[in-house]
């Protein structure tokens, strides 16, 4: 199914004659990180043992994300966006649904993982451009 625009609903919510009309129409809840990381999962035909290996997150950890038993901070966020091989946008959203902010490219960390992450980089050479500038690594 199509994801409508967000101009196009910023719209129609703008139209509306309440929010719960809006939200009910639209079947609008909480986006919720693990259930973020499950529609990824399902639509890119992933394993989530293979990226929780491929995001160098511990096993246990990882699980527990993914099962929603804990959260993931920043850095982590950004490992399984690497490891999905993430859009930014997508990206961003991830980093949304886990209670973190979304990559800034004024910000020469955010500015040097978009890069990489848009340029099809992995986790690993992502880490080795934020070293050779001096900035902290992911993990």
């Amino acid at each position: 199914m199509k994801e409508p625009l967000t101009d196009e609903l910023l719209q129609e919510l703008l139209d509306a004659p309440n929010p719960h009309a809006f939200t009910s129409a639209h079947k609008l809840k909480e986006r919720t990180l693990s259930g973020y990381l499950q529609q990824l999962l399902d639509e890119r035909g992933l394993k989530r043992a293979a990226v929780i290996r491929e995001a160098n997150i511990n096993e246990t950890f990882g699980y527990q994300i993914f099962m929603g038993e804990r959260g993931a901070g920043r850095n982590k966020a950004i490992q399984l966006a690497f490891a999905m091989k993430l859009s930014l946008k997508e990206a961003n959203r991830l980093l949304q649904a886990s209670g973190n902010n979304e990559l800034y490219c004024k910000c020469r960390r955010d500015a040097i993982i978009i890069f990489c992450l848009t340029h099809g980089a992995s986790l690993q050479e992502a880490n080795e451009e934020l070293y050779r500038f001096g900035e902290e690594t992911l993990c």
